[in-house]
């Protein structure tokens, strides 16, 4: 028979320790163990005998059969694409992101477009009562008879109205809030969260449902509990998007079944997450032609190219040491912009505080948008626009040159597609383009400072010409 035993678990890592210290010492974070009672299993359990009475057997590759896999159609067609092209059966599916970023709204949609199409839906709610469901739910226009509310934490419970209702989709939000009478600990604690979720992953491969888990973030932004807890499922997906703008990007980190390439691009509006079929459009509908301080940079999320507007503002500075504030572009990467501006352009700098934005709350990390921020940047310090008509693409290096980035034929494509007549690039690619978009002209540049010279002038031509 089995057997407990007391055993301190970081809340941070996972890890067990024979008794408490303050400090973990496989992660290093302080006041982070927890006692908490482990069951050990009987010896023996694992035998021989065990072993060969399971019902699995080593199969040979091509005997494994590989039906089963016919994706679940979702209209939601943003949620499709970072899926891979529909739902798989018996897939597990975590979902996370900020508080108040729209997971349970993203979902109890997805819920609705799956129930209308045959059910029932069981959306489990561990943090809201059913009639906060409900009341959700008509704000958002769904008023379903086949999508199943259980406002309950109880593991057991939940397991029981699985197998009695037998639905076709079921979502847990959120995985943290539920607990199990098996195990000693809170809910919340690193090995609720576990052992929860390996029983509804064992439940849903069984059954063949999907299963979507809403996973709390910390801090810090990464899922809450144990990292474990992400190579359990089969596919991880983040909403991410600032509270104060409508955009949200839905980004996969990890997928059995498909790319991880792939964003899916939403607006929240007043009935809820709405698909945003072009992005470059709506991020660009409220620009304003040949302002000085903006520029149009043509960056990838994942295999889709998007165009966004990079503002910067520069001003005289009141203090000793110039400002630097950047919101939406890393700041270590508009330091080094405003470093290599200062020492190879020759734009000055030091006695100019420094604000730069991507409009619409996007967070730009590729390099590809250097010339793009550089460019604002000089324009906003001489006043000069950069023509309305010029999107720029370029790595910037410490030395002043412009290197390639990828995939420049999809970034081309879409400028084209704009309407955009002309694109800056660095003069290598330029050189290896055969077949650029028709009508739309490729400009090259090797340094930086050349790619100013262009982009400015052509702001002037277009500022007077307007």
């Amino acid at each position: 028979m089995s057997k407990t035993k007391t055993r301190y678990v970081c809340q941070t890592c996972g890890s067990a320790q024979p008794k408490w210290q303050g400090k973990c010492p496989d992660c290093g974070e302080w006041n982070t163990l927890v006692e908490t009672v482990i069951q050990e299993p009987a010896p023996g359990r694992m035998g021989g005998a065990a072993i060969a009475g399971g019902a699995a057997a080593p199969l040979a590759l091509p005997d494994i059969p590989a039906d089963g896999y016919e994706r679940i159609p979702v209209p939601i067609g943003e949620l499709s694409r970072v899926l891979g092209g529909g739902i798989v059966p018996g897939s597990v599916v975590l979902i996370s992101g900020d508080p108040g970023i729209g997971k349970s709204t993203l979902l109890i949609q997805l819920c609705a477009a799956l129930a209308d199409g045959g059910g029932p839906v069981l959306y489990v709610s561990g943090e809201e009562s059913a009639s906060q469901i409900k009341l959700r739910a008509e704000r958002l226009g769904i008023v379903s008879a086949n999508i199943l509310v259980l406002a309950d934490t109880h593991l057991e419970s939940i397991v029981a109205h699985i197998e009695k209702t037998q639905p076709r989709m079921v979502v847990v939000d959120s995985v943290q809030s539920i607990y199990s009478d098996a195990i000693a600990s809170g809910a919340g604690s690193v090995t609720q969260v576990r052992d929860c979720s390996a029983q509804l992953l064992r439940l849903a491969k069984v059954q063949t449902f999907p299963l979507f888990l809403v996973g709390h973030v910390t801090k810090e932004g990464a899922i809450a509990g144990p990292r474990v807890l992400e190579h359990m499922v089969d596919t991880v997906l983040y909403l991410e998007g600032e509270r104060f703008h409508s955009f949200r990007l839905l980004r996969s980190v990890k997928n059995r079944f498909g790319s991880t390439n792939e964003v899916g691009v939403f607006e929240m509006a007043e009935r809820g997450l709405v698909e945003v079929k072009n992005p470059s459009e709506a991020f660009l509908a409220e620009r304003l032609p040949n302002a000085a301080g903006s520029a149009i940079a043509v960056t990838m999320e994942g295999t889709r190219p998007i165009l966004v507007e990079v503002q910067a503002l520069t001003s005289a500075t009141a203090f000793a040491q110039p400002r630097r504030t950047a919101n939406g572009v890393d700041f270590n990467r508009l330091l080094l912009i405003t470093a290599v501006l200062s020492k190879r352009a020759r734009i000055r700098l030091a006695d100019q505080d420094v604000f730069v934005n991507v409009v619409g709350g996007l967070e730009v990390e590729e390099p590809a948008a250097d010339l793009a921020i550089a460019a604002a940047i000089a324009s906003s310090v001489r006043n000069r626009p950069v023509a309305a008509d010029l999107a720029l693409v370029g790595e910037i290096g410490l030395s002043g040159e412009l290197r390639s980035v990828g995939q420049l034929p999809r970034r081309l494509n879409e400028a084209a597609k704009l309407g955009f007549t002309r694109v800056l690039v660095p003069k290598g690619v330029a050189r290896k383009l055969e077949h650029p978009p028709a009508g739309l002209e490729i400009l090259g540049a090797r340094t930086l400072r050349e790619a100013l010279e262009i982009a400015l002038v052509a702001g002037d031509a277009a500022d007077e010409s307007g």
